[in-house]
């Protein structure tokens, strides 16, 4: 069941692209607000009936926490974080990127590493410095090929990583978590997209009843994966997790490059190599049996 759940999550996040380029009539932004609104309205009827049936611990061990400062500030950090991946991921995949997003979630597993070296003092060993440093030369090959840095790539690895950093002080379960977020996030952009209606460029006016239905299961299809994610924490080892989460990217790719045939020349498919190896390297450096007395180090998880 378990591993069901982790694989329907990631295969789900993975096709996540073709969702999106179906409803393009709405521009970016206004698909990050439809994603927010309908995401907080989906968990603020979902979550007092999980409640009521004892979810973590009842009502009431929610409603605690939820009266603590501390909760409100972590996760508004989080919200600010998640706001711009979702925006970057949404831009790339509306405007031919799908493989810029792919390797985004890529690299976003060694930005983790690089958060928990500098910001939490975790150590790696030489091989696992080895990968990063593999990492970091495909994307320069990239950027040197793209006569620039793939921005959309590393703002959705940033802005991941800092998310995965700032949740790691957070307690709350993973969908309690997510309604905090949407809940700082709902109100500009409800405002967003209430003015957009008031001047007639709402997708829900343009578009067709399949835009508009899908518009409005924005929300649904965006804590589904979350949930099924969650169900898999719980069953399986964070081994197999770790390994499984490069699913997704790997289908964002094959999205991008045979369904919306996105250009993968030699400069951009020798970029992929180098992180494809830097993540096999790093994988192998984590999980190869270590001397006795050594310490492991660990990486920072979104």
């Amino acid at each position: 069941m378990g591993l069901v759940c982790a694989v329907g999550a990631h295969t789900l996040w993975g096709l996540f692209p073709i969702y999106w380029r179906l409803v393009d009539v709405a521009n970016s932004t206004e698909l990050v607000c439809h994603r927010i609104v309908w995401s907080f309205v989906s968990l603020a009827i979902l979550l007092p009936i999980l409640m009521n049936r004892g979810w973590w611990g009842g009502g009431k061990s929610v409603v605690a926490e939820l009266s603590k400062p501390r909760v409100w500030f972590t996760y508004g950090a989080a919200a600010s974080m998640i706001a711009i991946n979702w925006f970057a991921f949404i831009w790339a995949v509306n405007h031919d990127r799908v493989l810029d997003a792919s390797l985004g979630y890529y690299i976003n597993p060694l930005v983790n590493v690089l958060l928990g070296v500098v910001v939490l003092g975790e150590r790696l060993d030489r091989w696992q410095w080895f990968a990063v440093a593999v990492a970091a030369f495909g994307v320069s090959i990239m950027a040197i090929g793209a006569g620039g840095l793939p921005w959309v790539s590393i703002l959705m690895a940033g802005s991941f990583g800092v998310y995965g950093l700032v949740k790691k002080r957070g307690q709350l379960p993973p969908l309690i978590g997510l309604w905090i977020e949407v809940s700082v996030l709902f109100i500009p952009a409800a405002i967003y997209l209430g003015w957009q209606v008031r001047e007639g460029t709402s997708a829900f006016q343009l578009g067709s009843l399949r835009v508009t239905l899908m518009l409005l299961f924005a929300g649904v299809i965006t804590i589904t994966p979350l949930a099924l994610f969650a169900t898999a924490v719980r069953r399986l080892d964070l081994s197999l997790i770790g390994i499984l989460q490069y699913v997704g990217p790997t289908l964002q790719f094959l999205v991008g490059a045979v369904l919306y045939n996105e250009t993968l020349d030699r400069t951009r498919m020798g970029g992929f190599v180098f992180v494809w190896l830097a993540l096999i390297l790093f994988i192998a450096a984590t999980h190869r049996p270590r001397r006795l007395g050594t310490l492991p180090s660990q990486s920072a998880r979104s």
